[in-house]
């Protein structure tokens, strides 16, 4: 029997320091046939010659690709135009985790439980790590409302470099990826909102990835006390990024809109027109809105940003 055929797209910026855990982790991948197809987003460091390295030594499984600096989110959705639409599944991977060796041929029988005709994603909850691997907790834990479009309108709960893509999900997205990026928030939230919209995301809550967790971290959980947390969270929904909420529900919406049911485009629209009326139907609208984060406090926050104006 043919092994499933991977690949694992990772997208790299001055990360020479554990790259190196990182390659091994994914060319000891149980149970698959892996590609890696890797491109650097401008780094300064060792990075590219220790990825070229790499690529040398197992040019059928590496493939490495120099570019200029593009950010995060054009790094990730440049990696997938470059990617050919030939492979059995499709992996995202940061530059500085730690894989299990069964990550992939777990999130696969997932999988492949599923209806293989509609757009399915995979992720799971990650070990938090220290910079010598050492544990802390676990994140996210497993959602208790439903993945859907109305949770992924206004929040992520998926984490980019746990997801596992089948093709029609990766075909799909490849060939609709938005022509202006900066009215996306992450590549994952993108695509989190995408599956949960049309098709079915698996979450699995054991832990696959060693979540490496360090200064260098540009995004990622957080093992900070809950009073930490709640002011950053406050302090970042509250702050001008918080707008990009609703600039992303309305470039989903022009990207879908041909796609979208009758009911979620009502939905979508009126999320959007109403923080356009007066503070009074804001409060209305917020305390009965369709769009939810998964707890209470989220939740209250929430509603709070969208009577300001500040989704």
């Amino acid at each position: 029997m043919n092994k499933p055929k991977v690949c694992i797209m990772l997208s790299t910026y001055n990360g020479v320091k554990y790259i190196d855990e990182q390659m091994e982790s994914l060319l000891a991948q149980h149970e698959v046939d892996v590609q890696i197809n890797i491109r650097d987003d401008g780094s300064s460091e060792g990075t590219v010659q220790k990825l070229s390295e790499y690529a040398e030594s197992h040019p059928d499984q590496i493939r490495f690709i120099e570019g200029k600096n593009l950010g995060v989110i054009g790094s990730f959705f440049e990696l997938m135009r470059q990617t050919e639409p030939v492979y059995d599944y499709y992996a995202f991977c940061d530059q500085d985790d730690v894989w299990k060796p069964e990550k992939l041929i777990r999130a696969i029988t997932k999988l492949q439980l599923r209806q293989s005709n509609v757009p399915l994603m995979y992720c799971s909850s990650t070990q938090m790590v220290d910079q010598d691997l050492n544990n802390l907790d676990v994140w996210p834990t497993l959602p208790p409302k439903p993945l859907s479009m109305y949770n992924a309108m206004v929040e992520n709960c998926c984490v980019g470099c746990t997801m596992v893509l089948n093709p029609i999900t990766f075909e799909q997205i490849r060939g609709s990826i938005p022509s202006d990026l900066k009215q996306v928030i992450m590549h994952d939230r993108w695509i989190y909102l995408y599956v949960s919209t049309f098709g079915e995301v698996i979450f699995d809550e054991k832990p696959m990835i060693l979540y490496r967790q360090h200064q260098e971290n540009v995004l990622g959980g957080s093992s900070e006390g809950w009073l930490i947390k709640w002011k950053s969270r406050l302090k970042r929904l509250l702050s001008e990024g918080s707008f990009r909420l609703s600039i992303q529900a309305s470039c989903f919406l022009e990207t879908y809109k041909d796609q979208l049911s009758a009911q979620q485009q009502r939905d979508i629209r009126r999320f959007l027109n109403q923080l356009e009326s007066s503070w009074i139907k804001r409060i209305r609208y917020a305390s009965k809105m369709p769009f939810y984060r998964h707890t209470s406090l989220d939740n209250l926050v929430l509603k709070l940003i969208y009577i300001l104006k500040k989704v």
